[in-house]
């Protein structure tokens, strides 16, 4: 066996793997909560709709996509063995302990909150990410003032095979800019309007508040940003970004179209 291989095998260099990929996945996070916090704009979709479109068809994103994809699969797969590993040696985490100013609870379950969160990445990507890709999704048109823009008409056209996912041409004869999109944000208005939808979602991104609590910091542990120096920002970063305000501007969304 190789030494590269020895040390990816070795304890330390599991916990390594799901450091790594933890942060990678913590990046993907915030790009994809500055992307979703168009579904709050009052454009009936036309902004989010855009938004998909790019993210889905940009190469650059598509490449970083599969990426992703083997991140969230190697996190887990990793979790597994180590958690199976900790079974038969001590219970711990993938990190070094962090004394008592994580809570105990968080470290010792961070096998369920990560179950919770790959039982819910499974249904969000089923309805999301396959339906925008696979299924005969509606399309909305979207007509938009020229002289000004928040003057938006949207009317919905049926799925049509020889429609591409996203067009846009400018009448400059009539002042408007047509948008002809896949209507995603239809699919997300719908689903959030179902209430154990919205109870999973909100469940969903309280494990993912505690799990980020004690997997960001751990994660700057394993690979020994845990000094002094950087310690107080980690832990400023871990709880109120990625505990707090992640989770909760995520949670807003189903409210937001539940309640709306």
């Amino acid at each position: 066996m190789s030494n590269f291989a020895k040390t990816f095998s070795s304890s330390l260099g599991k916990k390594l793997v799901m450091a790594l990929t933890g942060l990678f996945l913590c990046t993907f996070l915030i790009v994809h909560l500055i992307g979703n916090l168009q579904l709050f704009k009052d454009d009936s979709g036309q902004a989010f709709n855009a938004y998909a479109y790019f993210m889905t068809h940009f190469t650059p994103i598509k490449v970083v996509s599969y990426l992703l994809y083997s991140s969230i699969i190697i996190h887990a797969v990793y979790a597994l063995i180590i958690s199976a590993g900790n079974k038969k040696a001590r219970p711990i985490g993938y990190a070094v302990q962090v004394g008592n100013q994580n809570s105990p609870w968080t470290s010792r379950n961070m096998g369920i909150l990560g179950t919770i969160l790959l039982v819910f990445i499974v249904v969000h990507m089923g309805d999301f990410w396959w339906k925008y890709h696979n299924a005969e999704l509606p399309y909305a048109k979207y007509e938009i003032s020229l002289d000004n823009p928040n003057d938006i008409r949207v009317s919905e056209l049926a799925y049509d095979a020889n429609l591409l996912v996203h067009s846009e041409v400018t009448d400059l004869q009539a002042r408007i800019r047509i948008v002809i999109s896949k209507d995603l944000y239809k699919i997300v208005n719908n689903s959030f309007q179902t209430w154990w939808y919205v109870v999973l979602y909100l469940i969903s991104m309280a494990a993912l508040s505690f799990h980020l609590i004690h997997g960001f910091r751990s994660a700057f542990q394993t690979i020994g940003w845990d000094n002094s120096r950087f310690l107080p920002l980690v832990r400023f970063i871990g709880i109120w970004v990625f505990g707090v305000l992640v989770p909760l501007a995520f949670a807003a969304m189903p409210l937001y179209f539940f309640f709306k």
